[in-house]
């Protein structure tokens, strides 16, 4: 089955961490970029790796460490980007809602 992606204008709801249904899911995926909701449960890790273009991420809840060649602590409201193909693991503290998107430039 095809992945369902979210169209131009189309409205979408974002759980909150808290809620047990709540689950990583893809928006959005153009050939410029994509978005998605990453639900992250607390001590829960996610391995370094990168992805092609700049990822830029918005902390909606919860509590992450961010690993991109020094930790920094993200909390609900604070947004950060890395540069393009840029290494980065992830690994939370508390349950966490993340919003990713990653910029194609090439």
């Amino acid at each position: 089955m095809a992945l369902r992606h979210a169209g131009p204008g189309e409205k979408v709801h974002l759980p909150s961490a808290s809620s047990p249904d709540a689950r990583t899911t893809a928006l959005v995926k153009t050939d410029r970029f994509e978005t998605a909701q990453l639900v992250v449960r607390a001590g829960v890790t996610i391995q370094p790796h990168s992805v092609p273009g700049y990822a830029v991420i918005y902390c909606i809840e919860g509590s992450v460490f961010l690993d991109a060649g020094q930790e920094i602590h993200l909390q609900g409201g604070d947004w950060i980007y890395l540069a393009r193909d840029e290494k980065h693991g992830l690994r939370a503290t508390q349950d966490s809602s993340l919003l990713l998107t990653v910029l194609f430039d090439r």
